[in-house]
């Protein structure tokens, strides 16, 4: 394997220089392995034969049609010259368009012959066209090929002649010129779970003669790559388990039983008191903590974060709360204060804002002990300030800091402090096993009960007027409107309403009640002024972009109208529809867009309206958008590429190889036996960097 990873794929035949640099440039391939290791996509059954009246859609996958050119013609000039065939084969035509080779091509074809087309059918001004297909005589034996894999290939290699066929080609000779191919996987593991061994693997991704063959080697190449990936995390996260030493709460005193007894605003869920067993128990280990704390918007999760405070305060330890932005430290501040004033909890508030004063007593507070809970944005990690026994930190909405910023916590004391990381980012269970794979996992899957589920409702532009009288009626009853845009400013080509444009016709239509605004591009501190108006009510609407989409508290905001909803992910809508519902009225959130939409962006948004269970919602905007899109869920990096593996889709390969990796490590924690040799020769090879992941979770 070493070799095919140093092998430059100039020296395959038909590559060569020039080729070479197109496929690092387009696709990043140097070598035999790149080469090995760019897998098709998808696969067509080359013994299937379509029809031109099958076509639907705008666009269709990969398909083969066999028929007859009526016409070719060569149009334009110099270098906009192209070929352009029409294409029948008896139930409707299609254009077939060359944009190289034009003259050779123009020779090599001909009319009134048959062909069998093989490519990928667009609709263009409705038409359907087919760009640089492989065309082949109808003698061609495509039986034969069995299963056809399409590759992912750029606009500028097809240009250039290179296809489906050609990296086909290109791969198996690279495989049939290997005698040898060492495994990447011990072998107790590949009897184990019956796995292909990785030749064959290899072989059959690129040229499958079945889809049985070929399931079987996707299970090996997807297994290896999630094993290795878990492999990873788990051998760092046991010697971090093993080797971190953190603070021992071993008691549960006064600020935790009385505020329970005496002052805990509303009884706790089932979930709520699920998650406080697990902290305290991971408190009590002499370990570390580190533990992601998943919980829907609105489901309690600073009433934890609160309650586990306390837990280190009745140990003699001072507790840190950091927030993304200074709304939200705010708002957790004001909160925290007012549940705990009666019981003499000394609780500050730290962010850029706050005066030289009074950031002087917080320090010396700090230093001398009595200011028991700083709450703060990322001004807390600044290096003057520093506690006197800092023993329990709280990342709220840990995603929107940068792992280093996150990192800098762990330096306010000797021993690392117990650290609760929490997210109202409902992460799909795969994802988390992955990205927070080092992490424990604890999750509040209950509302507070009284809540109201918060009503969505589709509308489109001719129902405009109507849901405008609405809004009025939740103003006339003393309600606050949230109404969101995705641009500021106008944008044509997109067909987008801009906010600026929406304030203004907000201002009129509304103009009984005062409208604030904000966006990414004001100053903080006119951000700050016009989000500080409609959290005091002064203001009655918010005309926002996605700004307010995390920590903006206003439970008599009942309504949320978003324009241009289809260019939203589910995951944004879901936690821009978590601004509404926070209190006791019934909450409605509106999604407007207009009537000609896709397939798939309508599917998108019906589901909004079918359910408000985030981790639904999670799943499903996996599915379709892929883990990498998610909410920033990804920014503590995987550490390999996944070349063929898919989070959203391989669910039960994922805890396969999650269990096979616990299992070796198991047995043999630091790879020393050696029917493990291999393991850590692959896990050198894949230049893997050491990284400690609960230290940037």
């Amino acid at each position: 394997m070493d070799r095919l990873r140093h092998t430059d794929i100039k020296f395959l035949r038909g590559i060569g220089p020039k080729r070479a640099e197109l496929l690092e440039k387009n696709l990043g391939i140097r070598t035999y392995y790149d080469m090995l290791y760019h897998f098709p996509t998808h696969y067509v059954d080359r013994t299937k034969i379509r029809t031109i009246s099958e076509f639907q859609g705008e666009e269709m996958p990969s398909v083969q049609v066999r028929g007859r050119f009526v016409s070719l013609a060569v149009q334009g000039e110099g270098a906009k010259q192209r070929l352009v065939g029409l294409f029948t084969d008896r139930t409707g035509t299609m254009e077939i368009v060359w944009f190289q080779r034009v003259r050779y091509l123009r020779e090599h074809y001909r009319t009134a012959t048959d062909y069998v087309v093989f490519g990928k059918p667009t609709r263009f001004n409705g038409k359907w066209s087919m760009v640089h297909p492989e065309i082949d005589p109808p003698s061609t034996p495509l039986a034969h090929e069995g299963f056809r894999g399409v590759y992912p290939l750029t606009e500028q290699l097809r240009n250039r002649g290179f296809s489906s066929r050609s990296f086909a080609s290109s791969a198996m000779e690279i495989i049939g010129g290997i005698r040898t191919l060492n495994e990447t996987l011990p072998e107790h593991i590949i009897q184990r779970y019956n796995l292909l061994d990785l030749r064959s693997a290899l072989y059959a991704i690129h040229s499958p003669q079945n889809m049985a063959i070929l399931d079987r080697a996707r299970l090996r190449l997807k297994f290896e790559e999630l094993f290795y990936l878990q492999l990873d995390i788990q051998r760092y996260a046991r010697r971090r388990s093993s080797s971190t030493q953190g603070f021992r709460f071993a008691r549960i005193g006064q600020f935790f039983n009385n505020f329970y007894s005496q002052f805990l605003p509303f009884p706790l869920t089932g979930a709520q008191k699920r998650v406080i067993k697990e902290i305290r128990a991971d408190m009590g280990t002499g370990r570390q903590m580190n533990r992601l704390l998943q919980g829907d918007v609105g489901s309690g999760k600073t009433l934890v974060a609160l309650l586990t405070m306390l837990i280190a305060l009745d140990n003699g330890y001072q507790a840190c709360l950091m927030a993304p932005t200074e709304i939200l430290a705010t708002q957790h501040f004001e909160t925290i204060r007012e549940m705990v004033a009666p019981m003499g909890v000394n609780v500050k508030l730290l962010t850029g804002s706050t005066r030289k004063k009074e950031r002087d007593e917080i320090d010396a507070q700090l230093m001398d002990g009595s200011l028991h809970i700083l709450i703060g944005t990322h001004a807390v990690i600044e290096d003057r300030v520093r506690f006197r026994n800092l023993g329990y930190i709280v990342i709220d909405e840990q995603h929107r800091f940068g792992v280093a910023q996150r990192a800098r916590l762990w330096t306010k004391n000797v021993i690392a402090p117990h650290v609760l990381v929490m997210t109202a980012t409902p992460i799909p269970r795969t994802l988390a096993m992955t990205v927070y794979g080092d992490l424990d996992v604890s999750v509040i899957d209950e509302l507070p009960p009284g809540r109201k589920p918060v009503q969505t409702l589709l509308r489109y532009d001719e129902n405009r007027l109507a849901t405008y009288q609405g809004i009025a009626r939740q103003l006339k009853m003393g309600r606050q409107v949230y109404i969101v845009y995705p641009l500021i400013n106008e944008n044509e080509k997109l067909d987008l309403r801009s906010l600026e444009e929406g304030y203004e016709d907000i201002c009129e239509i509304y103009r009984d009640y005062r409208v604030a605004y904000v966006h990414g591009k004001l100053k903080p501190e006119e951000k700050d002024y016009q989000m500080s108006i409609f959290a005091s009510g002064e203001a009655q609407i918010l005309v926002s972009t996605t700004v307010i989409e995390v920590g903006v508290n206003v439970p008599n905001a009942t309504t949320m109208l978003i324009e241009n909803a289809e260019r939203f992910g589910l995951s944004q809508l879901h936690q821009l529809r978590g601004r509404v519902g926070r209190g006791d009225g019934q909450s409605y959130c509106i999604l407007m867009t207009k009537r000609k939409i896709a397939k798939d962006t309508r599917k998108r948004l019906e589901l909004m309206t079918a359910t408000t269970d985030g981790f639904a919602i999670a799943e499903a905007d996996m599915q379709m958008r892929g883990p990498g899109d998610i909410e920033g869920t990804m920014q503590s990096g995987i550490p390999f590429d996944l070349h063929i593996a898919d989070l959203a889709h391989d669910g039960q390969i994922v805890q396969m190889a999650r269990d096979a990796a616990c299992d070796v490590l198991d047995a043999d924690p630091d790879l020393a036996s050696p029917a493990n040799a291999v393991l850590l020769r692959q896990l050198a090879s894949l230049n893997s960097r050491i990284k400690d992941w609960s230290k940037i979770s």
